[in-house]
C-alpha cells in the first residue's frame, strides 16, 4: 500500500510541474520568482538521485559473468580473481608461488620482492567484470613474473583439434612493458605451450590459440592453464582490469 501511495504522489507531483512548466511563460513575475526557487531546490535534489543512481549502475554487479563472445563459442570463462571478491584482497611483499585465491598464483624469483598486489573494484562505465586486478612493482631484481590462472575442468571437456582459445584482456599500465600469455596444455605426460604476445597498442587486446598447430593427444587432455608474463616491470604499476578465456570451433573450409 506504501509503494502504491508513493507512485501516486510521484504521479501527482510529476503532473504538478508540467503544468507549472506549461503556465511559466504568462506567469507574473512574483510568481514566476518562486517557481524558480522551488525549481531549484527540487533540482538539487534530483540532480543527487541521478548522481548517485549513475555511479551506482555503472559498476558491474558482484558476480556478473557477462563477457563478449566471439561467433560459435561453445566454452567461456572469467576467472574468480575478476569476478567475485576473493578472501584477502590484498599482499605485500609477495613470495615466489603465492596464490592469491583458487586459481591464480603469482610466480618469480626476486631475492627481496617488492612487489604488491590487490583486488580493487572496477568503477569505470566501460568496465563490465565487477573487480580488477592491480600490481605495483618497486624494484625487481628477478629474471620473470608471472601470473598463472588455472583453468577449471570443463575447459578440457571436448577439446579438439578443431578449436581456437582466445584470451581477451583489458589492461591498464604506467609505462609500456610486453606482456606474454602462454597457454599450457598436459595431455598424458607432456605438456603443449602455446606463447602469444599480447597487442597492447590494438584496440582490441586480445590472442588467440589456433590447437590445429599443436600436437595435443584429444583424448589424454588433463588440464589447462595460462600464463601472464610481465617483462620488465620494475617500477610500474599494472592493472588488469578484466581477463576472460572463450572456446569455439574453427569454421571448416
Amino acid at each position: 500500500m506504501k509503494r502504491l501511495i508513493e507512485r501516486i504522489l510521484k504521479r501527482l507531483t510529476l503532473r504538478l510541474w508540467q503544468e507549472t512548466a506549461e503556465a511559466a511563460p504568462s506567469a507574473h513575475l512574483d510568481e514566476l520568482r518562486s517557481m524558480r526557487i522551488a525549481a531549484r531546490a527540487l533540482r538539487s535534489i534530483l540532480d543527487r538521485v541521478i548522481h548517485v543512481a549513475e555511479q551506482r549502475l555503472a559498476v558491474a554487479v558482484i558476480g556478473s559473468n557477462i563477457l563478449r563472445k566471439p561467433l560459435g563459442t561453445d566454452w567461456f570463462w572469467r576467472p574468480y580473481l575478476w569476478k567475485g571478491p576473493i578472501q584477502q584482497p590484498g599482499f605485500a611483499s609477495v613470495q615466489a608461488r603465492a596464490q592469491i585465491c583458487e586459481g591464480a598464483v603469482i610466480f618469480h624469483d626476486c631475492r627481496r620482492s617488492e612487489l604488491t598486489v590487490r583486488q580493487i573494484r572496477n568503477t569505470r562505465d566501460l568496465d563490465i567484470a565487477p573487480f580488477g586486478f592491480r600490481m605495483d612493482v618497486f624494484r625487481f631484481d628477478g629474471s620473470f613474473l608471472s601470473l598463472v590462472l588455472e583453468l577449471p575442468e570443463e575447459s578440457a571437456r571436448g577439446l579438439k583439434l578443431r578449436h581456437v582459445i582466445r584470451m581477451d584482456v583489458i589492461v591498464e599500465m604506467e609505462k609500456p612493458l610486453k606482456i606474454f600469455a602462454r597457454l599450457n596444455i598436459k595431455h598424458g605426460p607432456n605438456v603443449e605451450q602455446i606463447v602469444r604476445e599480447l597487442p597492447l597498442n590494438a584496440a582490441e587486446v586480445a590472442v588467440e590459440f589456433d590447437l590445429a598447430y599443436t600436437k595435443i593427444n584429444e583424448k589424454r587432455v588433463e588440464k589447462i592453464w595460462v600464463d601472464l608474463i610481465f617483462e620488465g616491470p620494475e617500477m610500474n604499476q599494472i592493472i588488469l582490469r578484466d581477463v576472460t578465456l572463450t572456446r569455439r570451433p574453427r569454421a571448416d573450409l
